[in-house]
């Protein structure tokens, strides 16, 4: 019975050690792709095209937006420095404005939008793919935007680089 209780741990024991390396490998496996992002960015294999700080609107946010094109064409926006607060619903999008400070014109349904995606996190370095054929010279504007409350957490026109 005791030889049986001893196993019984172990095997408890290595059943905790790989539910912990599981996502830890998965935080690593993203954490290598930021760095391999970071490097293309960094090497010259990416071609900046814009670049704007964010301000200020319904909550504290900070940080740099900045779209490069890749080698291949692809656009990405890298959001540097970043930080906002954590809200529900927070999405990244660009915005048909040349700021989206005037929330009385960000905030009309008939302003357009190029989803993002969902804000990864509140805080720290992240991409986001740009749909390719997105007008950027119509697309001025990336915004921390709360879907649940309709309201714009900060902003960050764009200007070419």
């Amino acid at each position: 019975m005791v030889r049986t209780m001893k196993a019984g741990m172990v095997i408890a024991a290595l059943a905790a050690t790989f539910a912990v390396a599981g996502p830890a490998h998965a935080q690593d496996s993203m954490k290598q792709d930021d760095m391999k992002q970071d490097k293309m960015m960094h090497e010259g294999m990416a071609k900046t095209l814009f670049t704007g700080k964010f301000h200020r609107e319904v909550h504290e946010t900070s940080g740099r937006a900045t779209v490069y094109q890749e080698a291949d064409g692809k656009l990405v926006l890298r959001l540097t420095g970043f930080k906002t607060s954590n809200g529900p619903d927070v999405h990244v999008i660009l915005v048909a404005t040349k700021d989206a400070g005037d929330d009385a014109n960000f905030l009309k349904s008939n302003t357009e939008r190029v989803e993002l995606g969902k804000l990864k996190g509140n805080e720290g370095d992240q991409n986001y793919e740009i749909p390719a054929r997105t007008d950027l010279s119509k697309f001025q504007t990336v915004s921390i935007y709360c879907e649940r409350f309709n309201a714009n957490f900060g902003a960050a026109p764009l200007e070419k680089f």
